[in-house]
């Protein structure tokens, strides 16, 4: 790959404990199931402490840059290699970051990010394809991915049965808090 071509090794959603929520590796530095959860469970021993609540950090392990972030009882992840450039890897976790918030209706948690999973899915694949960053812009990613799935405004015989279950639940919320 050319130098001037940032890349990404992987970006993983983990919960509280350290579980994948949703991971999507680019590289081939973890070449078994077994190496990939012993980096997210290393990753996770080693940043679990941390207080990267409010703004992402940076940290070096095995010859990779992971810039991070936790919101609720997820953490969001991003790796490239030590040669990368962190600002570029912490546009990558913010774009994601706040896709996902947008999609979760700012209801970021692993429960919700589990209901939701194939949207997530989807906004990884937006935003990075075989480790090229290919979209940084959370307004962007989440109208890529929601465009993908029906729009909420559909009438609910037109919608899957956990965006009409999400829907239903907006409309109860909103009526409960009246």
């Amino acid at each position: 790959m050319a130098e001037s071509c940032p890349s990404i090794k992987n970006i993983l959603l983990l919960d509280s404990e350290g579980k994948r929520v949703a991971v999507k590796y680019y590289s081939d530095d973890w070449p078994t199931l077994n190496a990939k959860l012993a980096f997210e469970k290393a990753v996770f021993t080693k940043t679990q402490k941390t207080n990267a609540r409010t703004e992402a950090e940076i940290a070096m392990f095995e010859n990779n840059i992971v810039v991070y972030k936790f919101i609720q009882d997820l953490h969001f992840f991003v790796t490239g290699g030590d040669d990368e450039n962190e600002l570029i890897l912490a546009t990558v976790l913010q774009g994601f970051f706040d896709a996902v918030g947008l999609l979760l209706r700012n209801n970021v948690d692993k429960r919700e990010a589990l209901e939701n999973l194939d949207l997530i899915l989807l906004c990884l694949d937006e935003i990075v394809d075989g480790g090229l960053i290919l979209e940084t812009e959370a307004s962007v990613i989440a109208g890529k991915v929601s465009s993908h799935s029906m729009d909420t405004s559909a009438p609910l015989s037109e919608q899957t049965i956990t965006q009409a279950l999400a829907t239903a639940r907006e409309h109860l919320t909103r009526s409960l808090l009246k």
